[in-house]
């Protein structure tokens, strides 16, 4: 056989095998979730890049990809919303913070009947607070801007709550913390010493809880 009739028999087999390929790339192989289409490269599926492993063009394969990062979002979600769960009752329990100063005398203590309130600032240049009598010996202290939108809040003492007129908020007074209303965060709390017939404020609480 002559070099050009070889070399046509070549080429006619090379055709033949080009034509079959892409026949050959369509056929279906079997695997785990069903049949699986052959990748370009034919290389075994666990030697695929990660972004064709993630982007298969095989609908069960597709499917269970879904599934897959479904579950793992839902694992991440729940464990990022426990850990936040867990944070804020450490918060509630151990966060709260007392920025010390030093002590001040705010009033005397028979200077409000029980039931009386006074507005003073601690410390000098602060916000204005409120100190309210609650029984013959016994006081508790707030600031007095509503954390929801800075209104001041007025004693309601029969209720035994502190009231925000602005937008109907309301917080407990033996505590601070908000029981109705708009307000989520309880009102800083000044800390309080009685001496000597006198009342001091002697630091305050923060308000994160």
């Amino acid at each position: 056989m002559s070099n050009a009739a070889r070399s046509r028999e070549r080429a006619a087999d090379s055709d033949e095998q080009d034509a079959a390929e892409p026949q050959q790339l369509l056929q279906p192989q079997p695997g785990p979730l069903g049949p699986r289409s052959v990748p370009p490269d034919r290389a075994p599926a666990a030697s695929q890049p990660r972004w064709r492993r993630d982007f298969p063009i095989d609908w069960p394969e597709d499917d269970y990809v879904s599934r897959r990062d479904l579950v793992r979002f839902v694992i991440l979600t729940s464990g990022a919303f426990a850990v936040g769960q867990l944070w804020l009752v450490w918060k509630s329990l151990f966060g709260r913070r007392t920025a010390k100063y030093a002590p001040s005398a705010i009033a005397a203590v028979d200077e409000l009947p029980v039931g009386g309130a006074k507005t003073f600032s601690y410390p000098e240049g602060s916000t204005p607070r409120l100190l309210v009598r609650t029984g013959p010996g016994a006081f508790v202290a707030y600031d007095q801007q509503c954390t929801h939108l800075q209104c001041p809040v007025v004693p309601a003492f029969r209720e035994g709550k502190l009231h925000c007129p602005c937008h109907n908020g309301w917080f407990d007074l033996a505590t601070g913390h908000p029981i109705a209303g708009p307000p989520q965060r309880r009102l800083p709390r000044v800390s309080l010493e009685v001496r000597n017939q006198t009342v001091f404020a002697t630091g305050v609480e923060d308000s994160t809880t």
